[in-house]
């Protein structure tokens, strides 16, 4: 039998439970990815986007013709936007700290993502990016804040935009909070502000579904990092009310009792959150979840760190976003068995994925294309709205409330939602118009899709194995 992945779920023998489908599919996508990586040497390379028409023409792209190019960038830097590529090229710099679910995986276990974040960026916005695993780890081995944000700092001339990424707590606060300032460019974490926006975006259709507003409506956060806190913050800005938030971190709820974190220099985010929400200083999830209408959870990998008897707790179409990667805190079909209205996850291979990608390409792009010096609140906002109401135009029901990275045009969409609030903040140092933003993006996605049609056709880029999917799909049937 020829197994497909665009229909893997029905080649799967017809015993197998929920439970055993849900741990196949995260086995398979796991093993084939080690052998696809292997099969061919990682998924990222670099190419001229310029040709040589003539042996004259390395004079231009080099000495002596390039000596212009350097003399023009020293008497304005600005000019390194039109004169070199750095106006479409990002770092995705990590420390490898907190890669998905996997904690810490050395120095350059985050080679993986980062390369599928460069992967992402080009296909989906057009984006050339640079993965950058950097040594910040101390003589006992501690990962030091200052030694990355020196790093970012020092590599700044090079690029248009870094996106931080896998970085564990305390330090991915302080990195990013004074990179922003530091920086002239868009620093930008993705785990965090990335998370934040496109969950705003998934939980803006969700209450929507099931005729429920932020300001009247429970949260609780399973998961005080730097993507929970950060989406607390957004859900503040757009309505929440305070009172009616609580969040959970590994020792328990935040609350103003919270000594430990008021006593934590880095702790300063979870402070913040501890003297808003939770004035009642509820301390269990047990107490916590009864009648909550959405439980947003960023913690650990499951699949039972959220137990189905705290959704039976929750207020009527309650709303769970089990967001873990690789395997969510719970599986959608046991959050569904005990009575969930709609489930997310950060997969793509479950119903609503509210992952990140579906809205990093299109905010980088748009800060790319317009110099942007920083990316702010308002703007991951903008495009958290702009992502909803994209779904809802074409139509929502509880298994889809938000865009696939299959719906290229929320990309551009977004770029040009970016760049707007850009100009309107502020921190634009050149500004387009929307259809401006909206139509370069476009044919840069279009174009990166040519390109690879082109490589296929010439057997450049020739498709895996056959044999090597067979292979994963019975070693994963005979595990499971």
């Amino acid at each position: 039998m020829k197994i497909s992945l665009e229909d893997l779920d029905s080649s799967w023998p017809e015993n197998f439970t929920d439970e055993a489908r849900a741990k196949a599919r995260t086995l398979f996508f796991q093993k084939l990815a080690l052998l696809a990586h292997k099969c061919y040497g990682g998924k990222m390379q670099t190419m001229p986007k310029v040709g040589v028409w003539g042996k004259d023409w390395f004079n231009v792209w080099y000495t002596p013709g390039v000596s212009a190019v350097s003399t023009t960038i020293r008497d304005d830097i600005n000019s390194s936007y039109i004169y070199s590529n750095r106006a479409n090229t990002v770092a995705i710099v990590t420390d490898s700290t907190r890669v998905l679910g996997d904690g810490d995986c050395g120095i350059s276990g985050g080679l993986g993502v980062m390369e599928g974040k460069a992967f992402l960026m080009k296909y989906l916005a057009g984006i050339d990016a640079v993965p950058l695993c950097v040594n910040n780890r101390r003589s006992d081995g501690k990962p030091d804040a200052d030694k990355l944000i020196d790093f970012v700092k020092m590599i700044e001339p090079s690029f248009g935009a870094v996106n931080l990424e896998d970085i564990s707590k305390p330090n991915c606060f302080r990195v990013l909070d004074e990179l922003r300032e530091q920086c002239q460019i868009p620093v930008w974490h993705d785990d965090a502000q990335g998370t934040a926006c496109v969950i705003l975006a998934g939980l803006i259709n969700a209450l929507k579904l099931a005729d429920k507003t932020f300001s009247n409506s429970k949260f609780v956060l399973l998961g005080a990092g730097a993507a929970n806190t950060t989406i607390a913050r957004f859900i503040l800005n757009v309505g929440a009310s305070p009172d009616n938030m609580i969040i959970f971190d590994s020792k328990g709820a935040l609350h103003e009792d919270r000594k430990d974190l008021a006593l934590d220099k880095w702790g300063y985010r979870q402070w913040e959150l501890c003297q808003k929400t939770n004035p009642k200083k509820i301390n269990t999830m047990e107490e916590a979840i009864k009648n909550a209408d959405a439980l947003i959870a960023l913690s650990k990998s499951g699949p039972d760190v959220i137990k189905p008897e705290w959704i039976k707790l929750m207020a009527n179409k309650p709303i769970v976003f089990a967001c873990a990667n690789p395997v969510p805190e719970i599986y959608p079909y046991k959050a569904k068995e005990a009575g969930a209205f709609i489930v997310a996850t950060g997969r793509g291979d479950f119903p609503n994925q509210v992952n990140n990608s579906v809205c990093f390409p299109g905010i980088l792009k748009g800060a790319l294309l317009t110099h942007a010096s920083k990316i702010t609140d308002n703007m991951a906002i903008k495009v958290a709205y702009s992502i909803a109401n994209f779904a809802e135009s074409r139509g929502i029901n509880p298994e889809n409330i938000i865009p696939t990275m299959e719906e290229i045009d929320v990309f551009p969409m977004e770029a040009g939602e970016v760049a707007m609030q850009a100009i309107k903040d502020g921190v634009a140092r050149c500004k387009l118009s929307y259809e401006e933003v909206y139509n370069i993006t476009k044919q840069d996605i279009l174009n990166i899709r040519k390109y690879l049609e082109f490589f296929a056709k010439k057997k450049l880029i020739t498709p895996p194995p056959q044999e090597l999917i067979e292979k994963t799909f019975q070693e994963v049937i005979a595990e499971v």
